[in-house]
């Protein structure tokens, strides 16, 4: 267990968190909202430990975690103005896009039908640690079926030695999961509303509501899948 919750000292911590992702093992990280597991996204074999260790499997497939927002053209490919706006304004923060991956990557997060969702949480340790690790495959750092962990303490209870490193940022203020919105169908939907409300959204950009409808028409494209964000209850997802 190493505290995070001082920058001028959590330096060791961050340090043995990367070198553990880059061996391909298990983190626990604080967020802006609950305490997540990570693993490096571009190697298979941790993404799949991550889901085993909260008995998991493929057809829910993490989120992933930036540190910078130039991050999303890497990962992602025909990203509408729109969902750029989104981004400007909502990260870092409780805001997760869905967007198409970039099918050049070599990553495997599960059945995300040619999607990744992204965000950039509002956590100085969490963004200490993405901007020397890169991108961050990250679920709530629970059991399937039990409550999101909202210390290092409970987490640890619940995943125990399947994690090599718990970061300890004290207790995670919980509460409102983030917002979901699909940038992959025309015009863009709210998957589920959360830390951002639909109003807010609709200052930045044209975004449907979860239980609206498009005006006769419009052309929405293939419902994606939307993984359940890093930062919240799974119940929630």
């Amino acid at each position: 267990m190493h505290d995070v919750t001082d920058p001028n000292t959590w330096g060791p911590g961050i340090d043995e968190a990367v070198n553990t992702v880059s061996r391909g093992g298990l983190v626990v990280l604080p967020t802006d909202t609950v305490y997540g597991i990570g693993a490096d996204a571009f190697d298979a074999e941790a993404v799949a430990a991550l889901l085993a260790a909260k008995g998991r499997g493929r057809q829910m497939p993490p989120p992933v975690l930036v540190a910078d927002t130039r991050t999303l053209d890497g990962l992602a490919t025909d990203v509408p103005d729109d969902a750029r706006r989104l981004v400007e304004a909502f990260w870092p923060g409780g805001f997760t896009i869905i967007l198409t991956a970039q099918p050049s990557l070599q990553w495997d997060l599960g059945e995300t039908h040619g999607t990744v969702a992204l965000r950039m949480p509002d956590h100085p340790a969490a963004l200490a640690l993405l901007r020397r690790t890169g991108p961050l495959a990250v679920s709530s750092a629970n059991r399937t079926g039990n409550p999101a962990a909202l210390d290092a303490a409970d987490a640890r209870e619940q995943l125990g030695e399947a994690v090599a490193v718990y970061l300890d940022g004290g207790t995670a203020p919980g509460g409102v999961a983030s917002t979901i919105v699909d940038a992959t169908v025309t015009p863009m939907r709210v998957v589920r509303e959360g830390a951002v409300p639909l109003e807010r959204l609709r200052e930045v950009a044209p975004v449907l509501g979860a239980d609206e409808e498009p005006e006769t028409g419009a052309a929405p494209g293939p419902e994606a899948a939307a993984p359940a964000t890093a930062t919240e209850p799974e119940a929630a997802g």
